[in-house]
């Protein structure tokens, strides 16, 4: 079970760092908002290490320990130079130089760029449906995680109540965390990118 702790814990802290950033701006999180952003986390790091274990029938455990290490650490870098190209684009608006106007992509830009651009309404209260959209946009961890766990004893319903849990815990951390700092402006979230590169260099050269 230690495993699946630890693998619902590396795929809760994009979830813990974006609550802080929700925290610093007054953005609420509900009760309901936050069982949706943990039960999808849960729901699809579960699937994913069923399909895992399904796919290590037909593929070799050493062929898959080679493609668990390159998926994880792909996320884990497209994490890292997301962080980096979201500090380098807010920076250049903060000063001036950035003028973009890129219409119907707007939405998905801005999520890219700024996780409280969520609340869509800017009502300070994030809805179910924006919850259910800041889910997906961070499923990708759990996904990738999920889907490499397939040559090793993983059990998905552990798997998945442990993320369902740690999803919550994060949720509420962060929030709590966030609401007492007066501004998250420095853009943490390669934090999660570096935990999955460590993660898969851990698990591959044991």
């Amino acid at each position: 079970m230690l495993r699946e702790l630890l693998l619902s814990v590396i795929i809760s802290i994009d979830i813990f760092l974006a609550s802080v950033v929700y925290g610093s701006s007054k953005i609420k999180i509900s009760l309901l908002s936050a069982a949706i952003i943990s039960s999808v986390s849960a729901v699809i790091f579960g699937v994913s290490t069923v399909i895992s274990g399904l796919l290590n029938l037909i593929i070799s455990p050493e062929i898959f320990r080679i493609i668990g290490f390159i998926i994880l650490t792909f996320i884990g870098t497209t994490a890292v130079l997301k962080s980096l190209f979201r500090g380098f684009v807010r920076k250049l608006s903060q000063r001036g130089e950035l003028s973009w106007k890129p219409g119907s992509a707007g939405i998905v830009i801005k999520l890219y760029l700024d996780d409280t651009a969520v609340d869509l309404d800017s009502s300070k209260t994030l809805s179910p449906l924006e919850a259910f959209t800041f889910a997906l946009t961070a499923a990708l961890d759990s996904a990738a995680t999920g889907l490499s766990c397939g040559r090793c004893e993983t059990d998905p319903a552990v798997s998945a109540v442990f993320a369902l849990f740690t999803g919550f815990a994060a949720i509420f951390l962060g929030s709590l965390l966030g609401r007492r700092i007066s501004s998250a402006s420095h853009d943490f979230s390669w934090v999660g990118g570096a935990a999955l590169i460590a993660f898969a260099i851990f698990d591959f050269v044991r």
